[in-house]
């Protein structure tokens, strides 16, 4: 499905074009055990590729074009889902979706950053940074869903929230700062899932829950890797250190007990199947779902705001 190749897939795309065209040839010549050494040598290529992948190239798999999207994963989850649109305040945020819907026998408010696949369409979803509005509609989809007892599902894609002059006009500090009280205190089920990029505050805003949950080719950080390394080089050329320094990817995380659980991939990426991405990760959001609909709101309540208190407490 995948048509964009990323730097460090090169070498294995190259065998593959080779094996397409022998195999074109191979009913007018006698190329079966070549063509036999070269897939062999390709599925070995690849097992050696995706299973030690670095953090940089993590990040870069995490921001593939061809890596499913919030309304991909809705679509393929759910059913019967109805999108919400506005904040009742200035607009209709095209960086953040979300509305009611249907997972299995739970019906459910889900909610989560939309990006383009080109141009036209990034610029009409501002590239999934969203601004004020887009985490005021997001509190209000949370806050209805409080009102008719759902759980509420929350997908993070995000570069991080629009720095724009107008953004911070309109009071973006305080919408993400505001969405971080209300979720920690909404009394219905919170499942959080990093499926792609998890940038600064721009996560955070739809990032406090009762689990969270990350795919498994997916960062989490609060600043990104060129970002860091231009404010510690000066340059750009670093990411990569910056990358390893950060410990942003989900294995580092879960170590780190800032995430509950590492959702798997299709092998070389979610971006290579979409359908069984998304089946993979319905799959962990049910049993989620199973455990914490049982969970009173007072007690649910408790637990998340313990959960993130002992976030970042070290001892020496």
């Amino acid at each position: 499905m995948a048509k964009a190749i990323l730097e460090f897939e090169k070498p294995i795309a190259e065998l593959e074009a080779k094996l397409n065209e022998m195999r074109q040839y191979s009913g007018s010549l006698n190329i079966e055990k070549e063509i036999f050494t070269i897939e062999n040598k390709v599925r070995l290529l690849k097992e050696e590729l995706y299973k030690g992948l670095t953090r940089w190239q993590r990040v870069q798999l995490a921001r593939h074009p061809d890596r499913p999207f919030t309304l991909d994963y809705i679509y393929e989850m759910t059913n019967n889902f109805v999108e919400l649109h506005g904040d009742r305040q200035v607009k209709d945020d095209k960086a953040i979706v979300g509305g009611f819907a249907q997972i299995d026998d739970y019906k459910v408010m889900i909610i989560g950053h939309q990006k383009g696949r080109d141009t036209k369409t990034n610029v009409y979803r501002n590239f999934g940074m969203a601004n004020p509005e887009g985490y005021r509609k997001a509190l209000r989809l949370m806050k209805l869903a409080e009102k008719f007892d759902k759980p509420v599902i929350t997908l993070i894609d995000t570069p991080g929230a629009f720095p724009g002059l107008e953004a911070e006009e309109r009071g973006q500090a305080e919408a993400i700062a505001r969405n971080l009280f209300e979720m920690s205190k909404l009394r219905v089920p919170i499942i959080v899932v990093i499926i792609g990029e998890g940038a600064s505050g721009g996560a955070l805003g739809l990032g406090v829950g009762d689990r969270i949950l990350m795919l498994e080719n997916c960062w989490y950080s609060v600043i990104s890797p060129e970002s860091c390394s231009s404010i510690l080089w000066r340059s750009w050329d670093f990411k990569e250190q910056a990358a390893e320094a950060l410990k942003l990817t989900a294995p580092d995380l879960l170590e780190q007990k800032l995430i509950d659980r590492i959702v798997p991939e299709p092998f070389g990426g979610a971006h290579k199947d979409h359908k069984e991405a998304a089946g993979l990760l319905k799959e962990v959001i049910l049993e989620e779902l199973a455990l914490l609909v049982k969970i009173k709101p007072d007690k649910l309540i408790d637990q998340r705001i313990d959960k993130f208190g002992r976030m970042g407490a070290f001892e020496e």
